[in-house]
């Protein structure tokens, strides 16, 4: 498959169209009321933050480059098909309503079935993570890598916890259960984006969820894999979108982990 080529700057720009939006929502934070916040059926919250954080992404990014879009509230073709942007405008939403200042902004551009680049930001750190598929990944322009963690006991592992799915929730508990015995600690964050990019990071040496959507983990699992990463389901094949289980790591424990998982879940 040949790559589209993208601008000098397109990295530069698109972190900052996250950042614009990020600011905007983080001064949001402060007014927002409960009652501006609408039930989308059991634990879906979505506040008039997201929708208007999406508008200003979908129209700042297409002025960027014109493309599809995929977001959690809509689908929207253009005529390069090839080329759709995946969006979060607020990952961590639940974070957000309750006044937590952990949550992101996520925007990656994929063509066909590979992303070209991600940009994950975090507007009440100013943390910029950003990659261009093949030029390594970033922190605030600075170069990052993953952890040389080599062994799970000494492990620092993010997880999540399933919103709709609760099907597998007392394997899953099974599962968290061993990491916890396994590894130095276990962390949620409530941003499947931020676990991502904190791992790529070196913050934490591995991540694992399921039943997580493509636009929370499309940038991130781009910039775990330019930082030196591995991505894989529950499986290890690279099928972790469609089958909504993720296992990210530094590369170094990611057989541990997935014997852990496999224990569990055969």
């Amino acid at each position: 498959m040949t790559l589209p080529d993208l601008p000098v700057s397109f990295e530069f720009d698109l972190i900052g169209i996250a950042s614009e939006v990020g600011e905007w929502i983080k001064n949001q934070q402060r007014q927002l009321e409960l009652e501006d916040v609408q039930l989308k059926g059991h634990n879906d919250l979505v506040s008039y933050v997201d929708k208007t954080a999406e508008s200003m992404l979908t129209e700042r990014l297409h002025q960027l480059l014109p493309a599809g879009f995929l977001t959690e509230e809509d689908v929207t073709e253009d005529s390069n098909d090839d080329l759709v942007w995946v969006i979060d405008p607020l990952d961590g939403t639940t974070n957000f309503i309750h006044g937590l200042p952990i949550y992101s902004v996520s925007i990656a551009l994929k063509y066909q079935s590979e992303y070209l680049a991600g940009v994950v930001s975090l507007p009440t750190t100013n943390e910029n993570f950003s990659a261009i598929k093949g030029m390594g990944a970033k922190l605030n322009g600075k170069s990052i890598s993953v952890s040389k963690q080599h062994k799970l006991k000494g492990a620092l592992i993010a997880t999540g916890f399933p919103y709709h799915d609760f099907g597998q929730l007392d394997e899953y508990l099974d599962l968290l259960k061993k990491f916890i015995l396994s590894t130095r600690g276990v962390r949620r964050m409530g941003s499947a984006a931020i676990d991502l990019a904190y791992t790529a990071a070196g913050h934490f040496d591995g991540f694992y969820e399921y039943g997580l959507n493509e636009w929370d983990i499309a940038a991130g699992s781009l910039i775990l894999q330019e930082a030196g990463g591995t991505v894989s389901s529950w499986k290890n094949d690279d099928k972790f979108v469609s089958q909504k289980t993720i296992l990210a790591s530094n590369s170094l424990i990611h057989a541990e982990c997935l014997g852990l998982i496999q224990s569990v879940f055969d």
